[in-house]
Formats: structure tokens, sequence, C-alpha cells
């Protein structure tokens, strides 16, 4: 049985973790060296470092906070935010990650997700997927959520990972920091459009949805939040407990 990974993600503004409602109205959370420190020790997976504008500002990831943030982990580590080419993936993982996040990169070059792959390995490129329903149409988001590339998600999905992604983070526009519940539908469809990791990311607001999450699509391999646990609202521990007594496999 596949164990079941539970990811805090830091979302960095100006070296800052923030946290918004539907990638709208960010607020000021806490430094992500501390963050990341806190979460490696009390029970986290993994952990996501995302650098939110780095895209939409056109510049290069903050690497001396990302040196500094990696230096406490010791869980694995996905970095995302203004990877544009090798030379980034390369800089990230010098750096301390031990997978990349590509979004808005691979949607300028497609085949980006190809080379990385074939340099690095599939296990290190992590295709990250921002989607909002259009006219009922999933479509693919750049720039931090800002702009509609018109693109189908789930066709966009299949092609990253024909080039070489080796994981798939779904981010749900619709139901980010809502806390209402995962976005099943997309998730759903995105599992039965692709055989690599999917992990589910906006919209969890308490213990229940990650179990619902589990339970009613057991191909997501993980479940990703942010501000239910940078707030104190579910604990890593208490939840992975919940899990493991609904029979849903996780390392304790």
């Amino acid at each position: 049985m596949i164990t079941k990974r539970i990811i805090p993600c830091l979302d960095v503004k100006n070296g800052r973790v923030v946290k918004g409602v539907n990638f709208l109205d960010v607020k000021d959370v806490s430094s992500p060296i501390q963050l990341a420190e806190y979460y490696s020790n009390c029970g986290a997976d993994e952990l996501v470092f995302y650098d939110i504008t780095a895209s939409y500002e056109e510049r290069s990831l903050f690497t001396d906070i990302l040196r500094q943030t990696a230096e406490r982990v010791f869980i694995p580590l996905t970095v995302g935010g203004g990877i544009r080419s090798l030379e980034d993936f390369d800089r990230v993982l010098k750096c301390g990650a031990d997978k990349v996040s590509v979004n808005s990169g691979a949607i300028s070059n497609p085949d980006l997700i190809y080379q990385a792959a074939k340099k690095y390995g599939d296990q290190c490129v992590v295709l990250s997927v921002d989607v909002k329903r259009v006219d009922g149409v999933f479509h693919v988001f750049r720039k931090g959520g800002r702009e509609d590339t018109g693109i189908e998600a789930i066709e966009w999905i299949k092609r990253g990972v024909e080039n070489g992604a080796g994981e798939i983070v779904v981010n749900s526009i619709d139901t980010d920091g809502v806390k209402k519940g995962f976005d099943l539908e997309m998730l759903d469809a995105v599992c039965q459009a692709v055989r690599v990791p999917v992990i589910a990311s906006g919209g969890a607001g308490s213990i229940k949805d990650f179990v619902t999450l589990f339970h009613k699509l057991p191909d997501v391999d993980a479940g990703l939040a942010a501000s239910i646990f940078h707030f104190g609202e579910v604990d890593i521990k208490d939840l992975k407990e919940t899990l493991a007594k609904e029979n849903i496999h996780v390392r304790l």
C-alpha cells in the first residue's frame, strides 16, 4: 500500500511566507526559515517552497533565503518560482532542493520539462499547474494565477508527463484558501489522465477534508496545504493519527 504524504507549502514573497484566498488578498505569515524547521521536525513528509512572485516579476528565485531554508530541512524539499531554464534547475538544486517545480516556465518553453528530465531524472521534475474553471472548462493559468493561458489543463498535464515530469501538483484556484475541501472533480480528472504521483493542492480546511480526499480519490498520492498548518488549525501529528485510524496508510 502506498504511503500518503502530507506536505506543507511555503508561499514566499519578499522573503516572507504569505497566504491569500483564490491567489488574492495575500497576507504575511512568518519566516520561511523558521516555518521550514518547524515542519521538518513535526512530522511533515515533504515541504514545498514557492517564490510566488518570481515568474510575475520575471526575476530569479531568492537563492539566499532558499539556501538558509534548505539548511534547516531534513525532509524532501521541492522548490519553484521563476524556473525558466536548466541553469535555474541547477542553481536551485545546488541550494539544497531535492526536486524542482516548474509552472510558467514550462508554458513558455514546453521543451524545458524534457530537457530537465533528461539531465536530472524524472523524479526531480515536478510540473505544478494552476487550474481554474473558465466556462466549465479547466484552464491553465500562469504567473501566480494572474493570467489565463487558454490551455486546457488535462491535456497540458498529459503532455507534461509525456515529456518527463515525474510528479504533478494540481493547484485549484477555485478552492485555494477557501477551506471547504479539495477540488475532487478536478483531481479525479487528472488521476484518470496520468500515472505519475498527483499532489492535491487548494481547499483543505480540516482533517476531514484529507480523509475525504484519500477515501474518495485513492490514486491521489499527497495532500498539500498552507494556512491550516501555518495558523495551527490542523496539527500534522493529529492529522496523521486520524488518517491512520481511517485505514489510510501514512508515516507516523
